[in-house]
């Protein structure tokens, strides 16, 4: 049965309330899409509210929302709102692929209001929405949007909020490169550059270049004004309040370079932090150097060193002990994620070469092979905006944005083995 035929008895375009019932012999897909997981505002000075609710403050008409749902094919579909009890009459604007609906809302309603018949593209869909009049306080509160269609449909989305997927879905998959190490001997040292094209930079970009079994050191994107470069080290107690772990078992800081910050960090585990506000760029590749060295006495040392090409010379970031650890470099890796969940709709990518690690004796090994690996929101296929692997003789990572690409999980990567190792003078070394 044609979908329009369905529609026009069954539903009112740009009515106040959703009337009629669709047949469940004529519908076959329907998907329930939580706001709460998968809507960013795109537009507007000032800062709306989406909770975990789904948007619950609508109050300026500057203000532009996005819904991101990737289709496995171009599908005809009903659209529909599902919104809070609408105070004051109200008009809003949808906009998907370049196709527009007005939808009017009518005040005390609430539930299901039909916003027509619309067309998914295969791939990802952008749902616009804008404030185009009102009455009361806001435009419309909205808890989901629900799409149907009498085609077999397959919509990728964020699904549930369970163990807080709505905030880890907004901020999007993180990726990660696992460097394979050879385990014939102990290895001190890991060296990496990064460099960050030019436009890949939003807020709340984390560059993770050289990731140990411990630990963790990149740079950051913190602010329209600021950037860090972030060294950390996590306690051997599991916890995600640092005021919970026992004297014996924080991390301890030994030294660290001018106008570093040290302290505790916690949330995703807890234990020592570094950073130093550096305004690094993109375009521009930047070192990373650090050593992972047991004490001798049931303790291990961290080490981290940056470089800035300008200035040619390595910076110390910082050195703990961590206690009740004895361990050489272990799984030396680099990962990209998001920070910031209102930024998760903005791609982020970097490139990642020339990875070489020492042993105990200073003699440097090229790595040239890495698994590319993602967090749960990417194993689930919640967001499927992600890539990584070789390309041009290094590494690289990409993610959000919602564009349509595909590597597979768990591949594994081979880069061409090109690069001069580092000449690092290690007595010399700040």
């Amino acid at each position: 049965m044609n979908l329009r035929f369905v529609f026009f008895f069954f539903c009112i375009v740009s009515s106040a309330a959703y009337s009629g019932e669709i047949k469940s012999d004529v519908i076959i897909s329907t998907y329930t899409v939580p706001l709460g997981g998968n809507a960013y505002q795109t537009k507007g000075v000032s800062q709306e509210k989406i909770s975990a609710d789904g948007i619950t403050n609508w109050k300026n008409s500057d203000t532009e929302f996005s819904i991101f749902v990737k289709s496995n094919v171009d599908s005809r579909v009903l659209l529909d709102l599902d919104i809070f009890a609408q105070e004051g009459n109200s008009e809003i604007s949808i906009d998907l692929n370049g196709q527009n609906q007005r939808v009017e809302i009518s005040s005390g309603t609430s539930g299901l209001v039909s916003a027509g018949e619309l067309k998914l593209i295969k791939g990802y869909n952008e749902i616009k929405l804008q404030g185009v009049e009102k009455l009361g306080t806001d435009f419309v509160k909205i808890k989901n949007i629900e799409i149907k269609s009498d085609d077999v449909i397959v919509l990728d989305y964020v699904k549930d909020n369970i163990d807080n997927r709505f905030y880890w879905g907004r901020r999007g998959p993180s990726v990660h490169l696992s460097y394979s190490l050879p385990t014939d001997k102990n290895f001190q040292w890991f060296y990496s550059e990064v460099t960050v094209p030019e436009g890949s930079d939003p807020i709340g970009s984390y560059f993770m270049a050289n990731g140990f079994g411990e630990g963790y050191f990149g740079i950051q994107v913190n602010s329209e004004i600021e950037r860090r470069i972030l060294f950390s080290v996590w306690s051997p107690y599991k916890t995600d309040n640092p005021g919970e772990i026992p004297d014996a078992e924080k991390i301890i800081l030994l030294k660290k370079g001018e106008d570093v910050y040290t302290g505790e960090f916690g949330n995703e585990g807890s234990g020592g932090q570094s950073y130093l506000k550096y305004t690094w760029k993109a375009g521009k590749t930047y070192s990373f150097l650090n050593s992972v060295t047991p004490d001798g006495k049931g303790n291990t040392v961290y080490t981290a060193y940056f470089k800035d090409p300008e200035v040619g010379e390595w910076m110390l970031i910082a050195s703990f002990l961590r206690p009740k650890t004895d361990t050489w470099y272990k799984r030396p890796h680099s990962f990209l994620e998001n920070f910031v969940p209102e930024t998760g709709y903005q791609e982020r990518s970097a490139n990642y070469g020339n990875q070489w690690a020492a042993d105990t004796e200073g003699n440097w090994q090229k790595l040239t092979e890495a698994k590319f690996t993602g967090d749960d929101i990417a194993k689930r296929g919640y967001r499927k905006d992600f890539e990584g692997g070789e390309k041009a003789g290094h590494f690289y990572l990409r993610n959000d944005g919602f564009f349509n690409g595909h590597v597979n999980l768990n591949s594994v990567h081979q880069r061409k083995p090109i690069g001069v190792s580092p000449t690092v003078n290690f007595d010399k070394l700040p």
